[in-house]
């Protein structure tokens, strides 16, 4: 019997291994076995029994590869070798508990670390549109790229948009040489960050490669309609009234729009307003939107932050305190 399977091409890299080298374990542990892989393609050739039996412990590898975005030689070896076929899928204590959200790059576990964190993510499953607005080092953009990479692995959507306004952050950055990417990637470079995180570079490139994952400036959504997929804008302090709402309406069938932003750090010129001021006044109450705000207290950056975001709150606090005024005496 010869019998072909299918492998998603963003998966083949890391269920092969390097060289191959997760293939020729299994080939010594099925000898009776012919094993050829081409691409996205295992061709395996044996009796009916044999064959059968490897494609049952193969689902496993690649149900055991999606769901902790790794395979070492141990993982093969525990999983060809038991019987239980659940075996590997541990409960949720065992696996970082319920706050999890993913398994990311070799098994690193991914979850609401704050009351407020987890939160975003029950808001999520029961709202379209969720917006975090908090101080710098909350999680917001790690927390709301988390959630995209999950919807994608369980199918729930097809693609992950992820986009930013290319305002500069107080500096004057003058004229960057390379072409429109090499111009923009700058400003998008925290969305890379948190994404080499949730997965496997060779799975990361060959996304970002298919258009599966799209990272890209606010300005390119004009005139988009954002279908099946999680869309997530980040740094929407930095976005005016009119940019903010034409973000907004490009929303499509079965989306979710993520967008958050920290209105203490607006860098825009004086002479135009955050939209995201604006969006929290305008769309309160609306049914399918929700406005979470974090705090200090969900900064789970060094230690230090959260004492240099207060510091700054008091500052502010008493620059805008008008002066007292003396008291006058009546004779």
């Amino acid at each position: 019997m010869e019998k072909i399977i299918e492998i998603d091409p963003h998966a083949a890299v890391g269920l092969y291994g390097k060289n191959n080298r997760n293939i020729d374990l299994l080939r010594n542990l099925f000898p009776t076995l012919k094993l050829t892989a081409r691409g996205n393609e295992l061709k395996v050739a044996g009796t009916d029994e044999e064959v059968a039996t490897f494609e049952s412990r193969f689902e496993l590898l690649v149900a055991y590869y999606e769901h902790f975005e790794k395979l070492t030689e141990t993982d093969i070896l525990n999983i060809t070798a038991n019987e239980d076929e659940h075996f590997f899928l541990l409960d949720k204590e065992r696996m970082g508990g319920s706050d999890v959200i993913l398994h990311g790059r070799e098994g690193k576990v991914i979850k609401a670390l704050t009351p407020n964190q987890k939160r975003l993510v029950e808001s999520l499953e029961h709202n379209d549109m969720v917006f975090a607005i908090g101080p710098a080092g909350t999680g917001k953009t790690y927390t709301s790229v988390a959630l995209a990479v999950r919807a994608l692995k369980n199918k729930q959507i097809k693609r992950i948009i992820l986009t930013r306004p290319a305002v500069e952050a107080g500096e004057n950055l003058g004229f960057l040489p390379g072409d429109l990417r090499d111009k923009l990637d700058p400003y998008l470079q925290p969305l890379y960050d948190a994404l080499r995180d949730m997965m496997p570079m060779s799975k990361l490139l060959a996304y970002l490669e298919d258009k599966t994952i799209e990272i890209a400036p606010l300005a390119f959504m004009r005139g988009r309609t954002l279908d099946n997929a999680y869309v997530i804008l980040d740094e929407a302090q930095n976005a005016t009234e009119s940019q903010l709402k034409m973000f907004l309406t490009r929303m499509g069938k079965n989306a979710k729009f993520f967008i958050t932003g920290d209105i203490t750090q607006v860098d825009l010129p004086r002479n135009q307003h955050s939209g995201l001021l604006q969006a929290g006044r305008i769309l309160q109450g609306i049914k399918g939107i929700e406005f979470i705000y974090l705090d200090n207290s969900d900064v789970v950056r060094h230690h230090l932050v959260t004492k240099i975001i207060q510091r700054y709150e008091n500052w502010d606090k008493e620059r805008q305190t008008p002066p007292a005024t003396p008291s006058t005496t009546t004779p």
